[in-house]
C-alpha cells in the first residue's frame, strides 16, 4: 500500500524510483518489522502480564521448566502483526503470491490463537482438540494451494496433469500478478539437479496433496520445536533468510537477465515479491528474539509457531523448493522425526529411544544447559541453510 502510494509520486520525486527495486523494499520491510517489534513488545508484554496470560507448563516436562509457569505467552500474535503490516506496506498487493502468504499466515494464526486461548482458560497444556486443529490446518493449506496454482473446476481430469508430453510443454510464462506458470505447475523440483532437464511431472491430485502436506507438516514442525527460549524463532529467521534468496532468484529479472534460468531453477514470474514477506519475518523474528532469548520475557505460543511454520511451507511450495525446505528447515524435521520415532518405538517395543521427545528435551536431560542446546541448534540451522543455498549452484 505505501509502496504504491509513494511510487506513484516518482515522476515528481525521482528518488522514489528506488522503490521499484525489490531489494529496496526487502530492506524497508525488514527494518519496519524490526522497529515495530522492538518498540511494541515492552508494552505488549506488560499488557499480557496485566491480563494474566501466562504460560501453562506440561507436568511431564523437564523440572527446569516448572519455573517458567506464568511467563506471558501468545507473544506470537505481535510477531504476526509485525510480519503482515510491513508486508502490506512495502510489497505489491496486486501480487497473488503475497496475498496468499498473508492469508495463510493470518488464518493459521487464528487457529493458533484459539489453541492458546483454550490452554490459558483451562490452565492445561492441552488446547484445541488435535483432530479439529489438524482439520483446520488442512483446509487452510488446501485453499492456499488452490489459490496458488489457480486450479479450475474439472482440472483434475486435465490430460496435462496426468501425462507428460507435448501438451504439458506449452509455455505459459505467467505474469507478475502471481500464479505458478502452467508449464511447470506440477513438475517436482529436486535439489542439486537442473529443473528444466530433470524435474518430473506428477499427477495433479498427488502433487496438490503433497503441497498441502508440506504446509501442514512444517506448521506443526515449528510448533514442536518451540519448547526452549529462542529455539524455534532462531531457525525460523535463518530459514526465512534463505528463502528470501531463493524466492528472489526464482522470480526476479535484473536488467532483463533471468537469474532462475542461469541457475537452472524454476522461473516463476512474480514470486520474487515474496522476498519482501521473508524480510518481514526476519525483522519481526529478530525483534521478538530480543525478548524471547534466555530467560524469556515472553513466549511465542501456537499463535506464532503454527503460522510461521505454515508460512515457510507456503514459501517452499510457491517457489518450488519443497525438498530444499527439508534441508534448510532440517532442525524442524529432526524435531518432528524424534517425536515420531519415540512414539513408534514405545508402542512397538515399550522402550524409548530418547530420554524425552522432542529431541531438545533429550539433550536437556543429558545435562546440556538450555542456552547451549538453543545456540547449538541455531548453528546447525545456519549450516543447513548454507547447504540449501548451495543447491542453487551445485546442479
Amino acid at each position: 500500500m505505501l509502496y504504491q502510494l509513494l511510487y506513484s509520486l516518482h515522476a515528481q520525486f525521482s528518488w522514489l524510483n528506488v522503490l521499484r527495486y525489490t531489494s529496496t523494499r526487502i530492506l524497508a520491510a525488514t527494518l519496519t518489522a524490526l522497529l515495530l517489534s522492538l518498540l511494541l513488545y515492552p508494552w505488549f508484554i506488560r499488557t499480557l502480564q496485566k491480563i494474566q496470560l501466562g504460560q501453562v507448563v506440561r507436568d511431564d516436562g523437564p523440572e527446569s521448566h516448572f519455573s517458567k509457569r506464568g511467563t506471558p505467552t501468545m507473544g506470537g500474535s505481535l510477531i504476526l502483526f509485525c510480519v503482515i503490516i510491513p508486508t502490506a506496506l512495502w510489497s505489491d498487493m496486486d501480487n497473488n503470491f503475497v496475498v496468499g502468504a498473508m492469508l495463510v499466515t493470518a488464518a493459521t494464526g487464528v487457529v493458533g490463537f484459539l489453541d492458546d486461548a483454550l490452554k490459558v482458560r483451562r490452565k492445561s497444556s492441552g488446547g484445541m482438540p488435535g483432530k479439529i486443529k489438524f482439520t483446520c490446518q488442512v483446509v487452510i493449506a488446501a485453499m492456499a494451494t488452490w489459490f496458488l496454482f489457480d486450479v479450475e473446476p474439472g482440472a483434475l481430469f486435465d490430460s496435462c496433469s496426468w501425462y507428460p508430453g507435448d501438451m504439458c510443454s506449452v509455455v505459459a510464462a505467467g505474469d507478475e500478478s502471481g500464479t505458478v506458470p502452467a508449464n511447470i505447475r506440477y513438475r517436482l523440483a529436486l535439489p542439486f539437479v537442473s529443473f528444466y532437464k530433470t524435474a518430473p511431472y506428477v499427477p495433479m491430485g498427488l502433487y496438490l496433496a503433497f503441497t498441502v502436506f508440506v504446509i501442514v507438516a512444517f506448521s506443526n514442525a515449528v510448533n514442536l520445536t518451540d519448547g526452549l527460549d529462542g529455539l524455534a524463532i532462531g531457525p525460523v529467521i535463518v530459514s526465512a533468510g534463505a528463502f528470501l534468496v531463493l524466492t528472489y532468484a526464482a522470480g526476479t529479472l535484473i536488467a532483463g537477465f533471468d537469474i532462475a534460468r542461469y541457475l537452472n531453477i524454476a522461473h516463476i514470474p512474480g514470486v520474487g515479491e515474496l522476498a519482501v514477506y521473508c524480510g518481514a519475518i526476519c525483522g519481526a523474528g529478530i525483534g521478538f528474539l530480543w525478548y524471547n532469548t534466555f530467560p524469556a520475557s515472553v513466549f511465542m505460543g501456537d499463535v506464532g509457531s503454527l503460522p510461521l511454520g505454515a508460512g515457510l511451507g507456503y514459501l517452499a511450495v510457491a517457489s518450488k523448493n519443497e525438498f530444499t525446505l527439508v534441508i534448510i528447515g532440517g532442525i524442524f524435521v529432526l524435531e518432528t522425526v524424534s517425536v515420531v520415532v519415540q512414539v513408534v518405538s514405545f508402542k512397538l517395543t515399550g522402550k524409548r529411544v530418547f530420554k524425552m521427545a522432542p529431541i531438545h528435551h533429550h539433550f536437556e536431560l543429558k545435562g546440556w544447559s538450555e542456552p547451549k542446546v538453543v545456540v547449538r541448534f541455531w548453528i546447525i540451522s545456519i549450516i543447513l541453510a548454507l547447504i540449501g543455498l548451495a543447491t542453487l549452484k551445485l546442479r
